[in-house]
């Protein structure tokens, strides 16, 4: 008997609810497994990017830079703290799912009225009440209500995570992007200053033939200009040397005896590995495209969470206590007080605005998912962009090095023919600038095609790997 009153009880509650609207308008999900690149974006041999994909370089000086950034750069302080502030609300959200004691204790002097409910001698004389109790209360979360707002801020930290994997990307790439600006404008600077030294010997043999009465002064204004021009070069490349050096620092947070100990390195031109088919696996290192991911889940558990509103919530509380009027009385075992028993609160009419909440739920979830597709193509544009940028870069720099290879051959050639009175100096002269111009030309190739092969690793994730803790733990609060 006491079954079928309790059951018919819950029929009541569950029928007495406000009723769930239907979703009408779901915004379906991107599907990673078929998103491809196009047909003529070719990448190389199957491979991922490594955690710490800089070290690709074989630069110790790099390393250090990066690991320096990645360990106290000001740059990542926004994104730390972003993840405490998500955290906290995790441990605020699960601290509700568990039970709760309070201990109250209060006196208080009253006079009770002698024309009330309660007779003389208590009406018409004060008395002084004395109440110290323990109240334990308890959430049965029949609809998994608290469930799905845990599950909803540990999306949320799980975001943050992932963003601030986003940030060290990106604050390595800067790294690596303005060093190798650097190490690019020394080398040239070297280039550049032998390119003035045959200009200035090239100017002064141009002096000889006038004074001779062999040359014209256009030839020789000419020889002037470009040696002025050569001057201007190495006056910009300076500057920009320093502009990338201050840059460099900033993202450190360092001073300015940090980077004194910079030394020129040789590029190495190492071969990228790259995948061939982009899918689900390679998408899934994208740390923002992650980020995205987890608040799309999170979203779903809120409206999880907003549809458990409209179910009556039962709570379960108990309390044990002493009360009395005179404080003498009050540790005898006559003053004691004791309750237990559910209290059940059942939604019936709120003026819309469980509605309200759920609507907003959703809408919210469909902005996220919106947002998410969006971002799935941007990653695939990301990693065409740059996977062709590298194979245009690369294929300049098979024809700069046919180039040079014509250039060398050149410088030999008129070398001979001075050895052999067939040439002059002046003819020597410009075969060897024409040479250093190629060999300028392809420190300049080799910079983009290092600031390629950075943006395709950022572009490709980096090689980060996502946590599990959301799916794991949304699992488990489900239990």
């Amino acid at each position: 008997m006491k079954t079928s009153l309790t059951t018919l009880v819950l029929a009541l509650a569950l029928a007495g609810c406000a009723s769930i609207p239907p979703n009408t308008q779901p915004l379906p999900q991107q599907d990673l497994a078929t998103v491809q690149l196009a047909a003529d974006i070719h990448l190389a041999s199957e491979g991922w990017p490594a955690a710490q994909w800089w070290r690709q370089f074989q630069d110790s000086q790099l390393d250090q830079l990066i690991d320096k950034a990645l360990s106290g750069s000001p740059n990542l302080d926004v994104a730390n703290t972003r993840i405490g502030s998500a955290l906290s609300a995790f441990d605020a959200r699960h601290a509700d799912r568990g039970p709760r004691v309070d201990l109250d204790a209060n006196a208080n002097r009253q006079r009770y009225s002698g024309n009330g409910l309660l007779p003389a001698p208590i009406g018409g004389n004060y008395y002084n009440e004395v109440t110290v109790g323990v109240q334990a209360h308890y959430d049965l979360d029949w609809w998994g209500r608290h469930k799905a707002q845990i599950a909803a801020s540990l999306g949320e930290v799980n975001a943050r995570r992932a963003e601030y994997a986003m940030a060290e990307q990106m604050l390595a790439a800067e790294v690596a992007r303005h060093y190798f600006s650097m190490q690019s404008g020394w080398a040239r600077m070297d280039n550049l200053r032998a390119l003035v030294a045959l200009q200035q010997q090239l100017v002064l043999d141009k002096e000889k033939r006038i004074a001779n009465g062999l040359g014209v002064s256009d030839d020789h204004l000419s020889a002037q200009t470009r040696l002025s021009l050569l001057q201007q070069q190495i006056a910009l490349l300076e500057t920009q040397i320093v502009t990338e050096r201050e840059a460099l620092r900033a993202l450190l947070g360092a001073d300015a005896s940090a980077l004194a100990s910079l030394q020129p390195r040789p590029a190495q031109a190492l071969p990228h590995a790259l995948p061939g088919k982009l899918g689900m696996e390679l998408l899934a290192r994208r740390p923002d495209l992650q980020a995205a991911r987890w608040r799309v889940q999170a979203s779903m558990s809120r409206i999880e969470a907003a549809q458990a509103a409209f179910y009556p919530d039962i709570d379960l509380g108990a309390s044990f206590g002493l009360d009395a009027i005179k404080l003498g009385k009050l540790l005898e075992s006559g003053s004691r007080t004791l309750f237990i028993g559910p209290a059940l609160s059942l939604p019936l009419f709120d003026s819309g605005r469980l509605q309200a909440q759920l609507a907003g739920a959703r809408s919210e979830r469909n902005a996220l998912i919106a947002d998410y597709n969006q971002n799935v193509f941007n990653v695939v544009r990301d990693v065409a962009q740059a996977g062709a940028k590298v194979q245009g870069v690369e294929n300049q720099l098979r024809l700069q090095e046919d180039n040079l290879r014509a250039s060398e051959a050149q410088l030999r050639n008129a070398n001979a023919r001075l050895k052999q009175g067939l040439a002059d100096r002046a003819t020597q002269l410009n075969a060897e600038m024409t040479m250093r111009g190629q060999v300028d030309l392809g420190m300049q190739l080799q910079n983009q095609r290092q600031n390629a092969e950075i943006n395709l690793n950022v572009a490709l994730g980096g090689g980060y790997r996502g946590s599990s803790d959301f799916a794991n733990t949304a699992s488990t609060t489900k239990q």
